[in-house]
């Protein structure tokens, strides 16, 4: 089985603080053992982004030079893009981010029902969560 991989499983892998920390950090290396993971380029540079703002750039390495090594990659197109804008605009829900918009059309396409994320909007698309 194929599960997706969000910036807030990301996150809460790399922050101690966070309250998802503990539940991340138990469920990745059984996910990483038994699923195939992916996710897109844009999770990657919103997550980069948000540990190296929040957490560092030791943090950064950890997360470039680690967490991602076992995940697939989608690279976005101009067309899953452009499908995931007009979702955004046509939805004008300010709270969903253009990345998840970006994230449900990428697991559309792939017929993937399962995110590996701490955010409620998956579920509220539809899709099922882990945990």
């Amino acid at each position: 089985m194929t599960t997706f991989v969000d910036t807030s499983a990301l996150y809460a892998l790399l922050d101690a603080g966070d309250l998802s920390h503990v539940r991340a950090a138990q469920l990745f290396p059984e996910l990483v053992a038994r699923e195939t993971l992916l996710t897109h380029n844009y999770v990657l540079m919103e997550t980069t982004a948000l540990v190296q703002r929040r957490l560092g750039m030791a943090a950064v390495a950890t997360l470039l030079n680690n967490l991602i090594r076992p995940l697939d990659i989608i690279w976005i197109d101009e067309q899953i893009h452009g499908h995931a804008a007009d979702a955004l605009l046509a939805a004008q829900a300010r709270k969903v981010s253009p990345v998840d918009w970006t994230s449900f059309e990428v697991m559309r396409r792939r017929g993937l029902n399962c995110s590996f994320a701490f955010d409620d909007d998956f579920t509220a698309q539809g899709f099922r969560t882990i945990p």
